[in-house]
């Protein structure tokens, strides 16, 4: 743990910056603009931070909404304020790039309860001029949507021609297809499900324990003593990273390869490549991201039940929409199988949507959405072009 104790001292220099003031674009609501949340509170003021790419057309109709998944944030296609390191998306968006920027105008905001700039845990609570921490109410993939309409109003963008994520951001394009699907043209679900199961939710919990367990968590209230949970949320992290991988793919990469040396040192070191690299996710999680965000945004994955909202019956929720969908599922994602995609392409089916559905064969495993995975670019530029050219947005 000697790298963490290293890092840990330079964590709040940029990060806990971004928080308030982050070097994205910015929305702030007033007193008179609450977001009126799940949990039954009222949240303001508040902010939304993003970042966007291209140019809004004249006729306002060649936006794209990025959703992020949990551990992902705004900074899509441009180098990171904090970590220096690139967009987490630069193999899908940007200039010639499947989710072109010469011819769509990309937004993505930080999602709600995140700590890159958007109104979060980590934020300052105006009312005691110190970190939220738990005082934050609980937030759900529902209110982030919100909180993302709200933002699109603010830039006068009425309808979307696309909404595109992965993971917890493929929850959030369902849901702005079932809450807003007059103001989607187009939906991009990837590598997701209309509600968390109880394995995802158990492995979840693992990583909040571990965070709370962390002596340095203090009920939530690090930032007020002057410490940070970092051994705990880099244990949150390893376990969770394992999930978002698949055995073929950690076999290839590592298998029991050992760590700058031929034989087993007998001890606890990290003899084995797998173990180095897993500790170094850890590590550099804890630079970019806050302890308390990682409880509630996989909390709001955990309450994520499409269905339910609609009397149990999931194809309600897609009840005459106009929206087409593109739904993608990877063969080796045992975290969001293909089984969850099929149910949703079902669902949609029953609605009477316009669906079309892939499932890509890989080993890559859960992140293979955020990897260079050439059918996966293909089809999602074939799908936008189709849907482009029915919407009437030129090509470049």
């Amino acid at each position: 743990m000697a790298e963490l104790k290293a890092v840990a001292g330079r964590i709040a220099v940029g990060r806990e910056r971004e928080a308030d003031q982050p070097r994205s674009l910015l929305a702030v609501f007033g007193r008179d603009q609450p977001l009126r949340l799940d949990a039954g509170v009222e949240l303001s003021p508040f902010q939304v931070a993003y970042q966007a790419y291209g140019t809004l057309n004249a006729q306002r109709s060649n936006a794209v909404l990025i959703c992020h998944a949990l551990t992902g944030d705004q900074h899509v296609c441009n180098r990171h304020p904090v970590t220096g390191k690139p967009g987490w998306w630069e193999t899908m968006v940007g200039p010639g790039k499947p989710i072109d920027t010469n011819r769509y105008y990309v937004v993505c905001p930080n999602v709600l309860g995140a700590c890159m700039g958007t109104t979060g845990p980590a934020s300052t609570d105006p009312r005691t001029g110190m970190p939220w921490g738990l005082d934050f109410p609980v937030i759900t993939i529902r209110d982030m949507v919100r909180a993302q309409a709200m933002l699109l109003d603010r830039l006068g963008i009425d309808t979307l021609f696309a909404v595109a994520g992965g993971s917890m951001g493929g929850m959030q394009v369902l849901q702005w297809a079932a809450s807003f699907p007059q103001r989607v043209f187009a939906a991009l679900p990837i590598a997701c499900a209309t509600r968390h199961s109880a394995q995802n939710i158990a492995f979840h919990e693992v990583g909040r324990q571990a965070v709370m367990a962390d002596p340095d968590w203090r009920g939530g209230r690090y930032f007020a003593e002057g410490v940070r949970p970092h051994r705990g949320l880099a244990v949150a992290r390893m376990g969770a990273h394992i999930t978002y991988l698949s055995d073929a793919a950690l076999h290839r990469k590592f298998g029991r390869k050992f760590q700058d040396r031929d034989n087993p040192t007998f001890s606890f070191d990290a003899d084995f490549e797998v173990e180095s690299y897993l500790r170094h996710q850890g590590s550099s999680f804890v630079e970019r991201f806050d302890a308390n965000s990682y409880l509630y945004l996989t909390r709001a994955m955990d309450y994520f039940d499409l269905a339910a909202d609609y009397g149990g019956m999931l194809a309600n929720a897609f009840k005459a929409t106009k929206t087409r969908f593109c739904v993608i599922s990877f063969t080796s994602d045992w975290l969001f199988p293909t089984s969850e995609s099929r149910a949703i392409v079902h669902a949609l089916n029953a609605a009477g949507a316009r669906v079309s559905f892939a499932e890509i064969a890989t080993d890559k495993g859960h992140d293979a959405f955020l990897l260079d995975e050439p059918e996966l670019f293909q089809i999602v530029a074939g799908f936008l072009d189709s849907a482009a050219t029915a919407r009437g947005i030129a090509k470049v």
